[in-house]
């Protein structure tokens, strides 16, 4: 079941890259934009990755967390956030498999990797924008920036 807009975002708990717990409902008041992506170290989740590292992290609001999230493991995330660079939150899905991506609407179950699924989330913890491109097409990272500003407090 796809999530749409205006629906209340499905809470979940999930580790970041350091064993951190992540809750997304501990986050209200703020906004969330969360990222789903197929796959650690592979292509174009890099080039994605590296322009949300070098281009969005470093300019969004103070009030918006950005938060990715793949079926790779913490220990996968850590090495590749590490390797990187990567000071985001990065959520590992891996057990039970794809859970939150599923949640969102966003798991390929044949595949068993995300799609590339893109959520804000207000400080209510409703969605207010998502955009969900194939596993091949890369997002335009210049796209988030026009939906913050479009939808800032």
């Amino acid at each position: 079941m796809a999530i749409d807009v205006g629906d209340r975002a499905p809470d979940f708990e999930l580790k970041d890259q350091h064993g951190t717990p992540v809750r997304l409902s501990g986050l209200r008041g703020r906004r969330v934009l969360l990222i789903f992506y197929p796959l650690a170290f592979s292509a174009v989740c890099q080039g994605e990755l590296c322009a949300i590292r070098d281009d969005l992290v470093t300019s969004v609001p103070d009030d918006v967390r950005v938060l990715t999230a793949s079926v790779d493991s913490m220990f996968s995330q850590r090495a590749w956030a590490d390797q990187e660079g990567f000071t985001f939150s990065m959520l590992a899905d891996f057990w039970p498999h794809g859970e939150v991506a599923r949640a969102y609407g966003v798991l390929d179950e044949k595949s068993g990797v995300a799609l590339r699924g893109s959520f804000l989330i207000d400080g209510e913890g409703v969605v207010r924008w998502k955009e969900v491109n194939p596993v091949p097409s890369a997002r335009d990272i210049s796209g988030y920036h026009k939906v913050l500003a479009e939808f800032s407090q």
